[in-house]
């Protein structure tokens, strides 16, 4: 069989019909993937690249849950440097090399830097982030340096500056996570995947003892579809219990749920181009203020759940936490009258004994066979989202009977990567047209849509014609689906994405052929979640 290696660039119209058409002809695929966040995508371009036929389900929207709630960091992980977790963090740098390469258009280095108040601080920062680089070794960024006092100031202008001494400096990625699902998603569909959003799985299909696919809901008729397949993978990320469930009631949980709670406030508050890190909070975490899409990122918490909420909100005391703890370290300090949006993912973490608080749990992922056939694929981060994949889809071969294929991801470039400049010696050397744009290569085709250039709310980039091509190319189908994940506005201002809904409501109405009802249930579900969005919660615990 002949690997593709880069995607077909072309913009699919994806219609909702034809994708449930394809469902209900009665055809067995080879691999059912239940989920549709950054591990299912994964999957799902995984298997498909191989050359098997595939079907993704999502009960709501992609990277509805924990994939777009992330730090909006590619990494290695620092973090996990200093709890000793050598081959976690070299697998970890080796994948964002990768995504470097393959998602340029929604992946960009960014330095970070970390003030140094104490000498011996400055000593054992700079040789943990030199350990960081040489495990990096040639897939590396930048090395890190040490800056002094003033080259720290004029990185971090408004970072504390009684007793600073100066700063380490090193390189990371950041990415646009729920935009990379949506390139994910694309790609699946170039390489001859079907994936489909609002499609609810409430049983799955045996045949002598063996998991043989499944049987879901659409979310918007109330149909009925069973989809057979040789094999099912469960990639439902903190829900993976649930399902799991399906198959034997009694299956004892792999998962303690995490929750971690950002604030977004303006660029003022940390302006310039280099990311904050603070190294060790006064419960011993870390602190990430991040500049993202104009604004900036701060946080996160780590807090045990029992539960798992679709929409998680904050818990007394978190979004206090953050704000207190940049306000330790930076002289401007945002309040809670700042913060433009705040929001909270849960983390799939692995269960572990003894259990001692959930920042010791494992971030690595895990996969689970059981007796039925029924692939898990569950914890791990979105750094890390290919090799999840291609574990999963390595099992569900081994496991269910499927031919071997080789996997090919680690060079395959996602949908709307720009095609590289290559040189007479036939190596990629740069990257042809603009890589600072989520659409990268589909922009011209967004841009031949009505409506290019004529952005909606002021404060907000979202057009009109962005609007009609998440409807026609990107499977959205609510108002949400284009505020919060196709466009960021939701987590970047909660008030300034409701006050956008009115005009995508109309705009989605128009394509989707809805009428002026469901335009104002839309908008009234919006302002719902996005009343949410903009409160930071209880004070204190």
């Amino acid at each position: 069989m002949n690997h593709v290696f880069e995607v077909s660039s072309r913009t699919q119209t994806l219609q909702r019909s034809r994708l449930l058409r394809a469902l209900r002809s009665g055809r067995r695929y080879d691999i059912v993937i239940i989920g549709g966040g950054a591990s299912g995508l994964g999957c799902a371009v995984d298997a498909a690249a191989r050359g098997h036929s595939v079907v993704l389900l999502e009960g709501h929207d992609f990277c509805k849950g924990t994939s777009s709630r992330a730090t909006k960091l590619i990494h290695g992980g620092v973090r996990y440097l200093a709890q000793g977790n050598v081959p976690l963090v070299r697998e970890a740098l080796l994948e964002r090399s990768r995504l470097l390469a393959n998602a340029p258009h929604l992946v960009h280095p960014l330095r970070f830097v970390v003030p140094t108040y104490r000498r011996r601080d400055a000593l054992f920062i700079g040789m943990g982030l030199t350990a960081y680089d040489l495990l990096a070794g040639t897939h590396g960024i930048e090395h890190c340096r040490t800056l002094d006092r003033k080259e720290t100031l004029a990185a971090l202008p408004t970072v504390s500056a009684e007793r600073l001494r100066g700063g380490i400096a090193y390189w990371d990625a950041q990415f646009d996570d729920a935009r990379l699902g949506i390139s994910l998603m694309r790609t699946a569909f170039d390489l001859g995947a079907i994936a489909l959003n609002y499609v609810v799985v409430e049983a799955l299909l045996r045949d002598g003892g063996r998991v043989r696919g499944v049987i879901a809901r659409d979310v918007e008729t109330g149909e009925v579809l069973h989809v057979g397949a040789r094999a099912v993978i469960n990639a439902t990320g903190v829900w993976a219990d649930g399902v799991r469930r399906l198959e034997r009631p009694d299956a004892a949980a792999l998962l303690r749920p995490s929750q971690g709670v950002h604030v977004v406030v303006d660029r003022k508050f940390l302006p310039g181009r280099d990311a904050l890190l603070v190294p060790r909070t006064v419960d011993g975490r870390v602190l990430f203020a991040i500049p993202w899409q104009g604004r900036v990122v701060i946080g996160t918490t780590d807090t045990a759940r029992a539960d798992a909420p679709l929409e998680p909100r904050p818990l007394a005391g978190e979004v206090h936490f953050i704000l207190a703890t940049a306000a330790r370290h930076l002289d401007r300090a945002p309040g809670r009258e700042d913060v433009r949006s705040v929001f909270a993912g849960l983390r799939p973490l692995i269960d572990a004994k003894p259990r001692t608080g959930t920042r010791r749990l494992s971030r690595e992922h895990l996969v689970e066979v059981s007796e039925g056939g029924l692939v898990t694929i569950t914890g791990g981060k979105w750094t890390t989202y290919r090799r999840m994949g291609e574990d999963a889809v390595d099992a569900a071969e081994a496991a269910c009977g499927l031919p071997a294929g080789r996997c090919v991801t680690g060079e395959l470039r996602l949908h709307g990567a720009p095609a590289p400049v290559v040189s007479i010696g036939g190596h990629p050397r740069r990257e042809a047209g603009r890589v600072d744009d989520a659409y990268g290569s589909d922009r011209a085709a967004v841009d031949a849509l009505p409506g290019a250039g004529q952005v909606l709310q002021p404060g907000l980039t979202l057009t009109e014609a962005e609007v009609r091509h998440a409807a026609r190319h990107e499977l959205a189908r609510t108002v949400e689906d284009v505020l919060a994940r196709r466009h960021r506005a939701l987590f970047l201002d909660a008030r300034l994405a409701l006050a956008a809904a009115p005009s995508v409501a109309r705009i989605l109405a128009e394509e989707l052929r809805r009428d002026a009802w469901w335009c104002e249930a839309e908008v009234q579900r919006f302002a719902a979640l996005a009343a949410q969005y903009s409160d930071p919660g209880p004070l204190r615990p």
